[in-house]
């Protein structure tokens, strides 16, 4: 498996991969857009995971805020377990989010500690990019 990508997004993708029964991953940003993905899912398939994420990122958001009795809250990871795996959700500080889909024999620690690490490193190369100024080039 390898990762299809807009940019440079394969060295996030591809070590989640290596974490065995990892089926799928993909790179999006906060609101739904399709960063990366790998080729288990096809460009139409990356895009509805990706806006189905993003609506869960915001159901649990505001349901751990309810249940906090707080006017929002930051989620650090959501897990959903079905028939059929896993689907780890990872938000990163920057505005974007990596999500992966494990089969049922995936070993959910392992996987969970690949996305984190590679959310971390995202975290990384956005804090040693240049700065930018108000066109979006980068700053002189």
């Amino acid at each position: 498996m390898t990762s299809r990508d807009g940019g440079d997004t394969a060295w996030v993708l591809e070590p989640i991969l290596q974490v065995p029964h990892v089926v799928a991953a993909v790179l999006l940003t906060r609101d739904g857009l399709v960063k990366g993905y790998t080729d288990a899912l096809d460009q139409p398939s990356a895009e509805r995971v990706a806006a189905i994420i993003s609506t869960v990122q915001g159901a649990c958001r505001t349901a751990a805020a309810a249940f906090a009795d707080r006017g929002r809250a930051e989620v650090r990871q959501v897990v959903i377990e079905s028939d059929h795996g896993y689907v780890l959700i990872v938000p990163t500080d920057h505005g974007t989010c990596v999500a992966a889909h494990g089969d049922p024999q995936v070993r959910l620690d392992l996987l969970a500690h690949r996305v984190h690490s590679q959310v971390a490193r995202l975290g990384e190369k956005a804090m040693a990019a240049a700065p930018r100024g108000a066109d979006g080039a980068p700053a002189v």
